[in-house]
């Protein structure tokens, strides 16, 4: 790393590790993924998807960017949460730089509020990122910019849309100009830090959550069980198993006559070979727990470790 670090710095190469903050359900890991250039992070139209850090890697000629997709800074009410929120606010003590991003449709809340509040306590530069501008009139954008411009000293403002990618490589070269010479972190063909086993495991998660909408709420882990090749064929065979809290949400996924475990497996498959460049067989069971939100011993072996935050 030492020899790289040189190599580096005398190109000038620039690197560091970006937050971003915001929020639920501010488009936060629609970005990371327009950005990164594949799906690293799950999406759905839910708040609080995301429970870990998730780290997007985007390695350019002259920099190397290191986003931190974190959950949404939101009132906990369980144990995850309480995890959730002491991962999205630890991220800000850790980074280059920060990206507080905002949906412009739903202006300013009270979360809102309570973020800039904790941003006052960093010497972290600071950018506004205001998304979703794609879904709002261009005379209602200025008077919502100067309301957080008067909250708060951000050292950038910049409107983007995440999902039509509009402004978004104005964005990634305005983060190049504020972070520091540095090293690469990572090798230059990879994309995140998190194994393919969370990743897969989230891939799931995605498609029980937009499968079952509001029949199931965030009581849903995932549990990889397995992943090895079929024997004489390159074949990935797949085993995972969704956790929930309640009998009654154990019959909503599995579905009548398991069809809605059939659609959440063929709908990760597809997800899961683009990831894996290679076909998979999925096999899905379903388990309850009751209450695991709330035990830290199951936190824990769903891949909630708070000793790592």
């Amino acid at each position: 790393m030492d020899k790289l670090f040189e190599d580096t710095q005398e190109k000038g190469y620039k690197s560091g590790f970006i937050s971003i903050i915001g929020r639920p359900n501010v488009g936060k890991s629609t970005f990371l993924n327009r950005v990164i250039g594949q799906k690293i992070a799950i999406m759905s139209d839910k708040p609080q998807t995301t429970r870990n850090k998730v780290q997007g890697v985007l390695t350019q000629n002259d920099s190397q960017m290191i986003f931190i997709d974190t959950p949404g800074i939101h009132k906990p009410k369980h144990k995850l949460g309480d995890f959730m929120m002491k991962v999205a606010t630890n991220t800000l003590k850790e980074v280059d730089l920060i990206l507080f991003m905002i949906n412009a449709v739903e202006g300013y809340g009270r979360g809102d509020e309570f973020i800039i509040e904790k941003l006052k306590n960093v010497k972290t530069p600071v950018f506004l990122v205001v998304n979703k501008i794609d879904q709002l009139h261009p005379d209602e954008l200025f008077p919502l910019l100067e309301k957080y411009q008067a909250l708060y000293p951000f050292t950038a403002v910049v409107p983007i849309s995440a999902l039509e990618g509009n402004n978004v490589e104005t964005l990634v070269g305005q983060i190049k100009k504020h972070l520091p010479e540095g090293p690469q972190f990572y090798p230059a063909d990879q994309v995140t830090d998190h194994p393919e086993r969370f990743i897969i495991s989230e891939l799931i998660r995605e498609k029980v959550l937009h499968l079952t909408r509001e029949e199931i709420p965030h009581s849903v882990a995932v549990v990889i069980d397995s992943i090895k090749k079929m024997d004489n064929s390159e074949t990935i065979n797949v085993m995972a198993t969704i956790v929930v809290e309640r009998d009654s949400q154990k019959g909503i996924v599995i579905g009548k006559q398991g069809k809605m475990l059939k659609e959440v497996g063929s709908r990760a498959r597809v997800d899961i070979e683009n990831l894996l460049g290679s076909k998979v067989f999925l096999e899905l069971w379903v388990k309850v727990q009751k209450d695991w939100r709330n035990k830290m011993s199951q936190l824990r072996d769903y891949g909630f470790n708070e000793d790592e935050y």
